[in-house]
């Protein structure tokens, strides 16, 4: 479709394996993981490809230059040897991001008003017009990205974050983030093979992601979208043509996918966050109590939430996660129990002892995704000993 090149996916710490995987199952060349990124290789198409469809990944960064820099000139100097108007005309907008690990540069926005100034300048001295900044819709995003001496200039081909899906139009006081959610899920090794719940459902964010990995629906479907659509190379056509292919690779979803939330106001924003994304003959929301509720479903039931944490929702900790480990002890046989905390206190009071525990960050929050398995009968009966 067209000449390769080389492209960066950021994601959340923790999740570089699966985004990793993700770029694979795609047929991503050349995949090499680092610290909260996966660099690739791809063509235009892939590009399109990998904004759609890469649940873990928040941007997708094209770099298109690198040269090393000390100090704030070297920096300008850098930035206006670059032919800008190959990406730019003076009539259009920009923004720049910046991020810096250095020595020598200590302030991102210091850096991404230098690298501006570099840019308007060169339109400014070539044509007597500069190109005007945009932070909310600019028709270009520029990344910039400093490692101590080494300066790495990138077009976002995302724009907003890709975590904005564009389903999610109502959330509540502490609304899980969907890339994480999706990690999340991904983690737990959730696949759609059989029943799901989330007992504390919120606005109904792990509800629309697991139902979008169940049915293999691309997660950015739902996206006003991407920056690459202001871009010179624009391709429409190829663009349509990538995302019907993979709305032809989609499957069947035969079991089901519940959620409760106690709150009838959370119950409302679950609802109409899953008519937006299109998703409501898959999944059923009510409003429940989790502590007064018993597992329903025949078979393997595979559940993961995300409860309170104290941080901004008021509960009890001790008595909280105690009720929590006796629903699923009591009430939830044959289950794989989920759920992520940065209550990391509370966890020594929900009574059972996790298979597994994974550090994750939920924001700026350490926090942890812990495994409970709710056997039918003794772990001797089922097997597992």
């Amino acid at each position: 479709m067209g000449q390769n090149f080389k492209m960066v996916a950021k994601t959340l710490f923790g999740f570089e394996d699966l985004l990793a995987n993700e770029l694979k199952q795609l047929g991503a060349l050349n995949i090499v993981k680092g610290m909260r990124m996966v660099s690739f290789e791809g063509d235009n198409g892939f590009m399109y490809k990998a904004n759609l469809a890469c649940r873990t990944a928040i941007k997708i960064l094209k770099p298109i230059y690198l040269f090393t820099a000390i100090n704030e000139e070297e920096l300008y100097q850098g930035i206006r040897k670059m032919d800008w108007s190959q990406y730019l005309s003076v009539d259009q907008t920009l923004a720049l991001d910046a991020t810096v690990f250095s020595d020598y540069f200590n302030h991102s926005k210091y850096v991404a008003l230098k690298v501006k100034d570099a840019i308007v300048d060169q339109f400014r001295d070539n044509t007597g017009v500069r190109p005007s900044v945009d932070t909310d819709s600019p028709d270009l995003r520029i990344n910039i990205h400093i490692h101590q001496d080494e300066v790495t200039v990138s077009l976002d081909s995302s724009g907003n974050s890709l975590h904005q899906r564009g389903y999610r139009l109502s959330t509540n006081i502490a609304p899980i983030n969907e890339v994480l959610a999706a990690g999340l899920l991904l983690l737990s090794g959730w696949d759609g093979q059989s029943h799901f719940l989330d007992p504390m459902c919120g606005s109904g964010t792990i509800l629309v992601e697991a139902a979008m990995i169940a049915c293999n629906i691309p997660c950015n479907l739902n996206r006003a979208e991407f920056a690459f659509e202001r871009w010179s190379d624009w391709d429409k056509d190829l663009f349509l043509l990538i995302r019907d292919s993979l709305l032809k690779k989609t499957r069947e979803f035969n079991y089901t996918i519940q959620g409760y939330d106690i709150e009838s106001s959370a119950i409302r924003k679950a609802q109409e966050n899953i008519e937006n994304a299109n998703l409501e003959e898959y999944i059923h929301v009510s409003q429940k109590d989790f502590f007064e509720t018993e597992k329903k479903v025949e078979g393997p039931l595979h559940i993961v939430f995300n409860p309170p944490y104290d941080e901004r929702i008021s509960i009890e900790t001790e008595d909280f996660y105690e009720d929590i480990g006796n629903v699923l002890k009591q009430h939830y046989a044959g289950t794989k129990a989920w759920f992520i905390t940065a209550n990391l206190e509370g966890l020594k009071y929900v009574g059972l002892k996790p298979s597994v525990k994974i550090k994750v960050m939920n924001g700026n929050l350490e926090a942890r995704l812990v495994k409970y398995e709710m056997y039918a009968g003794s772990k001797k009966q089922s097997g597992k000993i």
